[in-house]
């Protein structure tokens, strides 16, 4: 068994048993395969084990890389700082989910190419829950009013939030942020806002993934 085969089934195994104590099923969460640095042989790899969504954080390197797999998927994820003079060339690599959008300026030049483009884009307004200055996002006293305001630009469609958790050893210490967003996203959802769905809550990654899914994580990025 390869070394890739061996991590996923080690992942595999425990996500089911986090959420079989939380009364979730698998179905319940979308794992995106974080592949920037690795070679396309490696991301086809992973694809033939059964991965089914990707994510890259470099609209450089997607472009070298997506259109060079092989393998079949279901969607490719962009998670990274999301440039302006970068926005046409993420379009054309066709993202099922754009996670990252953490301002207003960027979701309206995005919604300014979509428009040009007669598209329309699922996206997810980032949240930088921790407040480290290291981090993008929007900061989470602002994020009710971003996604009102995004919710009025026709080419988006906000399906959710992601975050990144607090750069710390311990795990727990990013368990408040998690549930912060988790109660942030309910909150959004309860006031109705027109085409905002809170679909997704992407938050968890290598570090941290196990506190993220106790705290209602439906897409790990990893």
């Amino acid at each position: 068994m390869s070394s890739i085969a061996e991590n996923l089934a080690r992942l595999q195994e425990n996500i089911a048993q986090t959420l079989h104590r939380c009364g979730r099923t698998a179905e319940d969460v979308i794992l995106v395969a974080v592949t920037k640095t690795h070679p396309v042989e490696t991301v086809d790899e992973a694809l033939r084990l059964g991965i089914r969504h990707i994510g890259e954080n470099k609209v450089q390197e997607a472009l070298r890389k997506i259109p060079l797999l092989r393998d079949p998927y279901e969607g490719f994820h962009f998670i990274g700082h999301l440039q302006s003079n970068k926005i046409n060339n993420l379009l054309s690599l066709k993202p099922l989910l754009i996670q990252s959008i953490d301002s207003l300026y960027i979701a309206r030049e995005l919604n300014n190419s979509l428009g040009r483009k007669n598209l329309t884009q699922d996206i997810l307004v980032q949240v930088n829950t921790t407040a480290e200055t290291t981090k993008s996002g929007v900061s989470f006293e602002n994020a009710a009013e971003m996604v009102w305001q995004i919710a009025a630009l026709p080419c988006l469609r906000i399906r959710g939030l992601m975050t990144i958790g607090l750069m710390s050893i311990d795990p727990e210490r990013t368990r408040p942020y998690f549930s912060q967003l988790r109660e942030l996203g309910e909150k959004i959802e309860k006031q109705g806002i027109p085409g905002v769905k809170m679909e997704y809550l992407s938050m968890g990654m290598s570090d941290d993934y196990l506190v993220a899914l106790e705290e209602g994580s439906n897409m790990l990025r990893l």
